[in-house]
């Protein structure tokens, strides 16, 4: 019989953090795991679980970028009665999965208002017989804690619940403790898996999708139409304006704003949803100008494109400045902060971009989903007593 595995994620404004789960979890999938997703976000188009089993529950989102209230799929706020309804179908997934392994996407370091449904069921499978083996899977870099007690909370939830901290990076870019001060606390807990990036995508050739443009995306984020806007305006200011100028809107662009953009694009710029080829597109294209979370530096790393990124700097939102700050001291590419963004300045760091060598070849570790499927197919067919190979990145 397969072992069995349950993997929790919540994305809560873009698609980011479902995306990840689903090449950790097809990972799993392909090492002969039983594997079970629960998303607690909006579903979305074009999602991969090729072997992987989805249970969704009742759909809920922040209402925006401050994370303050969470409303369900009518836009209402979530109350006691709903919460309740929602942990209680969590609960019933936990007992017909009856796991060996059970995977938390980012709590303890985030989702603390799913706090309500993640407490129940961490302890609910603590006492479970068998235990299944905990872990919590987390990326590369947090948001600095606002507030000092978080990450003593945070310590003290790992020590109670889980068996491993899984973290999606390498630590010779860098180290958890830079986002989580107390790292240190929870050291022996950590395994850094390198980063999920997928495999490496090279050019095609003139003819093909992307060749020679700039591409403008914003990944799943609601959040890109300023970004978009400033890249239509930018285009005539460039040196590269006679190239094609391709703004792809995302899974979770709005409609209306899409269609807005579509209408308004001069001659020369293309305007079009997401695309199941990105990868392909992107690898082709001249310049990449896009936000800086984490899946989008994976397509950056995979495809080599010279790329301008602007990260996403909303209410508390440290995470994507701190690691485009690291990689431009790499060399891998050209930060635009948030609050300088207008169409000379895009066009000059696209300018800018266009003109510089290509970036030097990656180095940095992007085995990360084959890592944590190993380390999960270990602990979960063979039991969670067993002491596994702890592995830093290579």
């Amino acid at each position: 019989m397969s072992a069995r595995v349950l993997f929790y994620v919540q994305h809560l404004l873009g698609v980011g953090h479902l995306r990840r789960a689903a090449v950790l979890t097809r990972e799993m999938a392909k090492r002969g795991l039983k594997v079970t997703l629960v998303c607690g976000g909006f579903p979305i188009r074009d999602l991969d679980l090729e072997g992987v089993t989805l249970a969704q529950l009742p759909p809920l989102r922040s209402r925006d970028e401050t994370f303050r209230e969470l409303i369900d799929e009518e836009g209402r706020l979530v109350d006691d009665a709903w919460r309740n309804h929602r942990r209680d179908l969590l609960l019933e997934i936990l007992a017909k999965v009856k796991p060996h392994a059970l995977g938390i996407e980012m709590f303890p370091f985030g989702r603390r208002k799913l706090a309500f449904e993640l407490i129940p069921l961490l302890e609910t499978a603590r006492v479970s017989e068998p235990r299944p083996w905990i872990f919590c899977s987390v990326r590369d870099v947090l948001n600095f804690p606002r507030k000092p007690n978080r990450a003593a909370e945070a310590v003290a939830r790992v020590h109670s619940w889980f068996d491993r901290v899984l973290v999606h990076g390498d630590e010779n870019l860098i180290g958890f403790e830079e986002s989580f001060p107390l790292a240190d606390e929870i050291a022996s807990y950590i395994d850094y898996t390198g980063y999920v990036g997928g495999q490496a995508v090279s050019r095609a050739g003139a003819g093909h999708p992307g060749w020679n443009e700039v591409v403008v995306s914003a990944g799943g984020s609601a959040l890109g139409v300023e970004l978009f806007r400033a890249a239509v305006a930018a285009r005539p200011l460039s040196s590269l304006a006679k190239h094609t100028w391709r703004v792809l809107g995302g899974t979770h662009l709005p409609t209306n704003s899409l269609k807005r953009l579509i209408e308004r694009a001069p001659s020369g710029v293309i305007v079009e949803p997401s695309r199941s080829d990105f990868r392909d597109v992107l690898a082709n294209c001249a310049v990449s100008v896009s936000q800086g979370g984490y899946n989008t530096i994976m397509d950056l790393f995979a495809t080599s494109v010279r790329a301008v990124v602007l990260p996403f700097v909303g209410v508390g939102e440290t995470e994507q400045d701190f690691r485009a700050q690291r990689l431009e001291q790499h060399g891998l590419v050209r930060r635009l902060e948030a609050d300088k963004l207008s169409p000379l300045n895009l066009a000059k760091a696209v300018d800018e971009v266009a003109l510089a060598p290509p970036p030097p070849p990656v180095t940095i570790n992007i085995s990360g989903a084959e890592r944590t499927a190993e380390l999960v197919f270990n602990a979960a067919a063979h039991g969670r007593s067993i002491v596994l190979p702890r592995k830093q990145s290579e």
